[in-house]
């Protein structure tokens, strides 16, 4: 059976209680420890809110500015003609489409369609407001998930900064620290060997 020592109970705010061997140093860096706590929480909590809000509106935009358009494949797409009049069989090739935007205006480009789609095929497209070719825009649920993990990510980041300098303050005190102590070793080491009486 291992050894243990006492059982030493927890001291709650240790930092800032008296105790005649408290540094100023001590002080000091208690108060850093305190302030890099809350402002990393801060932080945090703050620019992953900001992020989160951020992304959720435009999202809602993209929902509300990106349309649906049917287009037309202007080039045969390789292998089998699809099972059904939808079009969804086979794997989907890159295939040229022409659309029609709502300004009337006449727009081409590239998508993937199922195998063996012919020319004039319909499918359907999502346009931006100019009627440039863009993804299908994000399901509520998807919206929330991106919105949450991007505010998650960005807030963590957030809060390294300040974290990773109080980090960086605090080994920098104790360098000083432990110098000051060897400096009085140094001095008071010595007389600790003399014979007192």
């Amino acid at each position: 059976m291992a050894f243990r020592g006492p059982r030493v109970p927890k001291v709650w705010l240790w930092r800032w209680r008296r105790n005649p061997l408290k540094r100023r140093a001590d002080a000091v860096e208690s108060w850093i420890v305190l302030g890099a706590w809350l402002i990393t929480v801060l932080v945090g909590v703050l620019a992953g809110l900001t992020a989160t809000r951020s992304v959720e509106h435009e999202l809602a935009q993209e929902c509300v500015d990106w349309k649906p358009v049917v287009a037309l494949v202007t080039q045969d797409a390789p292998g089998p003609a699809p099972a059904n009049s939808q079009g969804t069989s086979g794997e989907p090739f890159w295939a040229k489409v022409r659309w029609t935007a709502v300004d009337g205006s006449s727009h081409t480009g590239q998508i993937r369609v199922p195998s063996g789609s012919g020319i004039g095929t319909p499918v359907t497209v999502w346009t931006d407001p100019q009627g440039h070719l863009v993804t299908k825009p994000a399901s509520a649920a998807q919206a929330q998930l991106r919105a949450v993990l991007i505010g998650t990510l960005l807030g963590v980041g957030a809060a390294a900064v300040p974290f990773i300098s109080a980090r960086a303050l605090r080994i920098r005190l104790e360098r000083r620290r432990m110098d000051q102590w060897d400096e009085e070793w140094a001095r008071f080491g010595p007389l600790w060997g003399r014979k007192t009486g």
